[in-house]
């Protein structure tokens, strides 16, 4: 039985790409054989149903390197890989360094250590930008924003949090109240209480200024935090990504020294969420040294793991640390040994090739090919990014800006058909995340494969 794919009249667009757009069940149509359409209802018929991921819009058998391969056989280079891929897909001496540690010590039980978790946590410290200097781990980003909030707490003795809007911190309770998308805020009924919301840094669609001359504004973005951290008087912390992923926004220069000195003028810490820009995919191990300001806490997670285990970190300053007589994470699998074995891994194979240094450079060529094409498309409102963190963003028309939501939903498909695969973003915005072992030839390629795309859909 075919599943409904169907797009509702009332579906949000505005945030990533819909399992229930038109072009999806289209695509679906052409694509997806008999085999695979089972599997995906019988995915449909047991999983909750939910917004971007029911009905899923394929089912993988395996993947390595940067590709993902369906049960046709068909493979895409992923662009997307949920942030988890720095270092490929079943990179051998990742899965060598699990199996290794799965036939030694599978799982450590709470008030119990393991040689795995305290060497990890050793080499987190030890490539940290100082004073970070005490590690917690966790089972995910969301938990390990969580222990991030908790400590704030428990040190400042204040409750009260800034944000900004449109970012993603995780799905729980406490880490949707701090994230600013509308889709995971939306009816859920009451949130944390005095999670303060700002606009982000965003030189594109900057609200202070929206020809977006950074260089010419005095960064009223920063100057508003602070004009808000001053109004509350009792702030907790600030939390963000020091470079927003969703809709991949590098910041103007000077504004997160600006929100970094502004938190220290009135006793709030600044926490960087670096779950999906940390371990060199901006070019430097954390994110935070590419904006040259060091937090007082920073989370860490997705590609930690190596794309295999589950698990987060919080990082934070060691004098902000101890608390014998509070708990702040008392997971169950917080020092999961499988994971830190993945971890070491992972951390040796970034340092052992270079791989921040790499990123940088296919980064900056990235870059220059994709401002090219903007020269030629005019569905491209603008091009950005760090590192292997890139983003094309869409537009109708370049003077009003305005959003290219349908547009945007059509190029992926047109890119899936030829092997590629991404999300969308904010409805509009292409973000790209290759692995940092991608090779040149299958970079140029998936470049390739926009621009062919984007010429398509503009004839």
């Amino acid at each position: 039985m075919p599943i409904d794919l169907h797009q509702p009249a009332s579906i949000d667009l505005s945030e990533g790409d819909s399992n229930l757009s038109p072009h999806r069940r289209r695509w679906a149509e052409r694509t997806i054989d008999d085999e695979t359409r089972d599997w995906l209802k019988r995915d449909a018929d047991i999983f909750v149903h939910q917004s971007l991921s029911s009905p899923c819009l394929n089912a993988l058998s395996h993947c390595t390197g940067s590709h993902i391969v369906d049960l046709q056989g068909r493979r895409y280079l992923d662009f997307h890989g949920n942030s988890v891929h720095q270092v490929g897909f079943a990179l051998p001496d990742v899965i060598a360094a699990i199996k290794n540690q799965l036939d030694q010590l599978s799982f450590c039980t709470r008030r119990y250590t393991n040689r795995a978790a305290v060497e990890l946590a050793e080499k987190i410290v030890a490539i940290s930008p100082a004073p970070l200097g005490k590690v917690l781990f966790a089972p995910g980003g969301t938990i390990a924003v969580g222990m991030a909030l908790k400590t704030a707490r428990a040190v400042t003795g204040r409750f009260k949090t800034i944000s900004m809007w449109d970012a993603f911190h995780g799905a729980s309770l406490d880490a949707m109240s701090i994230s600013g998308e509308t889709m995971f805020r939306k009816g859920v009924g009451p949130l944390l209480t005095g999670a303060q919301l700002v606009p982000p840094a965003e030189p594109y669609r900057c609200i202070w200024d929206p020809v977006g001359r950074c260089d010419a504004c005095d960064l009223k973005c920063a100057r508003y935090i602070e004009y808000v951290l001053e109004k509350e008087g009792d702030v907790a912390a600030l939390i963000a990504e020091p470079i927003r992923n969703t809709a991949v926004n590098p910041p103007p220069p000077g504004y997160w020294q600006a929100v970094r000195d502004a938190c220290h003028r009135h006793g709030a810490l600044l926490i960087f969420d670096e779950t999906a820009v940390c371990l060199g995919r901006t070019g430097h191990m954390f994110a935070s040294e590419t904006v040259a300001v060091t937090p007082d806490i920073i989370t860490l997670g997705k590609g930690l793991g190596g794309g295999v285990i589950p698990l987060a970190a919080m990082v934070v300053r060691e004098d902000l640390a101890d608390f014998p007589e509070k708990a702040i994470g008392h997971y169950t699998h917080e020092k999961n040994p499988l994971g830190a074995a993945a971890g070491l891994a992972v951390i040796k194979v970034l340092e052992n090739e270079q791989l921040p240094s790499r990123a940088t450079a296919l980064g900056r060529y990235s870059l220059q090919r994709l401002q090219e094409m903007h020269t030629r498309h005019p569905l491209i409102g603008d091009v950005r990014g760090v590192g292997l963190v890139m983003g094309i963003e869409l537009v109708q028309d370049r003077n009003t800006k305005l959003r290219a939501v349908d547009e945007a939903d059509r190029l992926m498909y047109a890119c899936l058909e030829r092997g590629l695969s991404f999300k969308t973003s904010q409805g509009n915005v292409i973000p790209l995340s290759p692995p940092l072992t991608v090779t040149h030839k299958e970079l140029d390629r998936a470049l390739d494969i926009i621009d062919d795309a984007l010429t398509e859909i503009e004839t």
